[in-house]
């Protein structure tokens, strides 16, 4: 069985959770996700099954959109509203749309984020949760992430009692972004504490919510031996590259994964990107440049031979 689920991971369940009540669902240990969701978090996770656990490191790089709720007032350790109280700033004098709207922007485009400290990311071998856990001191990497679009989708609500306020928003992102991070960074920006009240991804990988199937579903064709319905195929993860058809006679070759120069694909340029390959339409490999030979092309990933 080879394929890409889209999966819509019901919160309360880790990403791995998915993979292990899959596993058992489908019969086949070759699964893997792209793209972790927190367990707060509920939405789309994409699932490669069989070969194609091939290209989850490409479904991994394409974007993302989330939608979720930001509330001024207080932080939490964790970021969200699962985490503890650290610090609070009672909101007496909400902000305006003007003020909100204005921060918002300044996070549009190549930013710098801080991984929260109840992450997964690595660092000396050891991942941030761990150190959160035993209470050890660590210095959290920078790095640069892309945010195509971050905007508010209704109107802010001030809570006079709780003394916090609260707003609907979407973002659309690339990889590696901690959207809990980004509310935080926002509250920041606004000179208060602030944590992510809500949040839910509507897509990724190309996958939409409307596509997504639950494990439920995946259980009851499982079960009508139709599981292999609602896999889409493997030439879904490589969309986003661009498509060479070849020949029977290139294909003996690429199969074996041969380096060629660009022309023998009908390249008339050298590629800057990696390019799929397609026989018989079906991919059956990605190829790259060749740093080591002019106007050549290596395999980076062979899916089928």
């Amino acid at each position: 069985m080879d394929g890409i689920l889209p999966l819509w991971k019901d919160r309360g369940m880790t990403s791995h959770d998915c993979v292990s009540k899959l596993r058992k669902i489908l019969h086949t240990k070759k699964i893997g996700h792209s793209g972790t969701l927190d367990p707060d978090v509920d939405g789309v996770l994409p699932i490669c099954i069989g070969k194609g656990t091939k290209v989850v490191e490409f479904l991994v790089d394409s974007g993302k959109e989330y939608e979720g709720e930001i509330t001024l007032g207080y932080a939490t350790t964790t970021e969200d509203a699962s985490g503890e109280v650290v610090q609070q700033d009672p909101i007496n004098e909400p902000f305006s749309v003007e003020e909100i709207d204005d921060a918002m922007k300044k996070f549009v485009g190549e930013i710098i984020q801080v991984p929260p400290l109840y992450s997964a990311v690595k660092v000396n071998g050891k991942r941030l949760y761990e150190y959160a856990r035993s209470g050890q001191p660590v210095e959290r990497p920078q790095r640069k992430v892309q945010i195509e679009s971050f905007t508010r989708t209704s109107r802010p609500v001030h809570q006079e009692k709780r003394q916090t306020q609260s707003w609907r928003f979407k973002v659309v992102c690339g990889k590696g972004v901690y959207v809990r991070t980004l509310a935080v960074d926002l509250g920041k920006e606004l000179g208060v504490s602030a944590h992510m009240s809500d949040l839910t991804r509507v897509k990724s990988a190309g996958f939409t919510k409307e596509q997504a199937v639950t494990l439920e579903e995946v259980q009851t064709a499982a079960e009508k031996g139709q599981a292999s319905e609602i896999l889409l195929p493997i030439e879904y993860g490589v969309q986003a590259f661009q498509r060479v058809d070849i020949s029977e006679q290139l294909w003996q070759k690429v199969r074996n994964g041969a380096r060629l120069p660009y022309s023998a694909f009908g390249l008339v340029d050298m590629p800057k990107e990696a390019v799929a390959i397609f026989y018989q339409n079906q991919v059956v490999s990605l190829y790259e440049a060749n740093k080591n030979e002019k106007n050549g092309l290596k395999p980076l990933k062979v899916l089928k031979n």
